[in-house]
Order: structure tokens, then sequence, then C-alpha cells
């Protein structure tokens, strides 16, 4: 089958976590810049992607790149692409969006009207057609500028990859799914080992800890935009990966994941969140707060995104919150923290240096991801039948 290049974008500051779930799948890396990732593969790639990768923010298939300062350039370079290889005569299409960086032709509206332009120009020369209907399925563009090359994407996936399907009732602030999966692989933590956020909100960390710990594929229970691309992408491509997924979950796996929050109500939409995700079984969700945090076992983990204090009045009780928490950790023996926080005192309330801190980027607002590191928990003699 012929190989193409498909590009994910991801968070700023996570593309070797994208990158590593790539080659995971098994697809050669062509390309790794700041908050993408390029990698080939056949149209298969496109479906399997958009299905298992967890920490992506949508898959684009690769149809052009190349050098344009002017918007002559972009107009004559956007109308050389072969757009009649990817979009049929009744085919939807539009710029869904453009960014620019570093590059000369910097406004979004007039990239988007120009090229397409350019597209309607290439397409009516191709399809002997003055009008285009546009009643079919539809081909959504995505346009990156960077130092004037131009790269121009499919949007195979329409609503953005973090949307799994299980969290319509979001609490507040809540952190993406996408986001909260690719930190959670940022820290040493597997599936047999414990896993505690004690500022649950709508359970984000926990549920995509235990959808790892489960196998469950993120996207096999959504739809994408390239599911209607026959032209493209065979139907039966889009069945086997999620067959392939359904062969892979692993729901009766051994967990010990839980999450507290010291809202009541909030707790029970992330129980809900839990059921719709297929995980509630997996997951302890209890209402407590964080002074309260404790566990018998040692060696455990906890990963947070406590509150930043986006509004004054929760500014005002930060530093007893971080002091709070820190208080309870030290009480953990043996256990690490990772936390996600835009809050700048945090490591001097929460009274411990991080032994390493990410810088990322959650949307505009610019967030670290500190890291505490508890002791390696010592290596366990196998035994059969042990019993947790």
């Amino acid at each position: 089958m012929e190989k193409t290049e498909w590009i994910a974008p991801c968070h700023f500051g996570l593309e070797s976590v994208l990158k590593r779930e790539i080659q995971d799948l098994g697809y050669e890396i062509v390309q790794v810049e700041d908050g993408r990732v390029t990698f080939r593969g056949g149209m298969e790639a496109g479906c399997r992607a958009n299905v298992f990768l967890r920490t992506a923010e949508r898959i684009l298939l690769k149809v052009g790149s190349f050098r344009a300062v002017t918007f002559e350039e972009l107009f004559e370079r956007t109308k050389a692409i072969p757009w009649e290889d990817y979009i049929p005569k009744d085919g939807k299409f539009w710029v869904a969006k453009a960014a620019s960086v570093k590059s000369r032709l910097f406004s979004p509206s007039d990239i988007q009207s120009i090229m397409k332009k350019a597209m309607v120009e290439r397409l009516k020369g191709v399809y002997h057609m003055q009008w285009f209907e546009e009643s079919g399925a539809s081909y959504p563009l995505r346009v990156f500028l960077k130092k004037d090359t131009v790269t121009v994407g499919l949007d195979t996936t329409g609503v953005s990859l973090h949307k799994r399907g299980y969290r319509p009732a979001a609490g507040k602030a809540p952190i993406a799914e996408n986001l909260a999966a690719a930190l959670i692989m940022l820290t040493p933590w597997k599936k047999d080992r414990i896993l505690v956020d004690p500022f649950c909100g709508s359970g984000t960390f926990p549920i995509e800890a235990a959808m790892m710990a489960a196998n469950i594929a993120p996207g096999m229970n959504r739809n994408f935009t390239a599911e209607n691309w026959t032209n493209l992408m065979d139907r039966k491509l889009w069945y086997s990966a999620v067959d392939e997924a359904q062969d892979l979950i692993d729901d009766r796996v051994e967990t010990d994941i839980q999450g507290y929050d010291i809202d009541g109500d909030v707790i029970r939409t992330a129980r809900r969140n839990a059921q719709e995700a297929g995980v509630d079984h997996l997951i302890h969700f209890q209402q407590r707060a964080v002074k309260d945090l404790s566990h018998p076992k040692k060696y455990g983990f906890i990963i947070t995104n406590p509150p930043y204090g986006e509004r004054l009045e929760e500014k005002e009780a930060l530093p007893r919150l971080y002091r709070e928490f820190g208080e309870s950790f030290r009480r953990l023996d043996s256990w690490s923290a990772y936390m996600i926080t835009s809050y700048e005192e945090a490591e001097r309330y929460f009274g411990r240096k991080a032994d390493k801190n990410r810088k990322i980027y959650n949307g505009m607002l610019k967030t670290y991801f500190y890291q505490f590191s508890g002791p390696r928990p010592p290596r366990q003699k196998k035994t059969e039948g042990t019993e947790k």
C-alpha cells in the first residue's frame, strides 16, 4: 500500500511522548517540530492514529508543503497541488484554520480566503465546473506557516481528539484529556502501581489512567470526519482499527486508582464520566479534602492538576491549599508527586523544590509540570497467584 505523510499536532512540550506513541503503533517518524510530529504510513495509519493515539490533538493527511512570501505565490503554489486526488466533485472544502509563525504572510483570514480561491480555480479546470455545490463529505484544511514555509494538511479528525466522548459534563477548569494522558506518560506510573488524584475535578487523570490500565483505545467510541472520505480511505480500514482496539481491551485488570475532591457534586460528575468511559469499576472516587489525603501503602503516585487561582477570590486560598497538599504529601512515606499548575508560588507553599519541572502550554496558559520523585520500590520477587 502506498505510504503517505501524516501530521499529528499536540501540546507544546509533549512532542516526545507523542513520538513514542506513534513509534509504538509501528510508524516511521519523519520529523518532530514544536507542537507536532510528522510520520509515514499507509491509509490505515490515519485510521489507527485517530483511534489509538492518546496524546495527539488531531491527525492531518499532508497534501503539500512549499515556500511562499507573497499572496500571489501562495495562490499559485496552492493551485499547483493536485486537489482532485483528494477532493471529489461534490466535496465540501474550506480552510478551517491557518496559523503563522515568523512568516511574512501572517493574516489568517487572508491566507484562508486566498487558498480557498486557489483550490476552486484548480478544481474548476479539472472538473469542468463553474460552480461547486459542496453537498458531499467535508474536507477541512489546516495550514501552518513557519519561516515562510507553508504546510498543508486535510483534517481527518474533526472535533479534537481530546474529546473521547466520556466527558460531556466537565467540572470547573478541566484539563484536556490528551494533556492528562501525556502527563501520566511522562511519569514512571504503571498500571500495577497506586495512583491518587487529590484534586480530581471531573475525573480526567484517574479516567485516563484507568483507560491505559485496561488498554481501552481513546478514540474507539467516537466519529471522525474522514470516515466519509470513501474516495481516499476505505470504510473497512476504520472497522478494522476499531476491531483491533476491541480485541486489546483488558477491563478485568486489577488497579488501585483513586480520585478525591472536596466538592461532592464534582465527585458525582467524575463518577458519571468514568461510567461513560467504561472504567468506573477501576476507580475509587471519594469526597475528601487534600488535608485528609492518606494511603496505607507505600510507593504510590500523586498526579494532579490543583487549582491555579484564575479568579481573584480563589487566589487568596492558594497558599493554604498548597501548604496542606505539601503536608499531606510529606506524610505519604516514599511516594512521588506530579502536579501541573500555573501558580508561580507552588513550590514555595508545597514546601519542597521539584526534582524536575517542565514548561507546558495548556492552551495559551503557561503551566509547569512539577515532579517530586520518591524512592523506587524494591524489586518484587514474582510469586504466582498473589492477591492485591
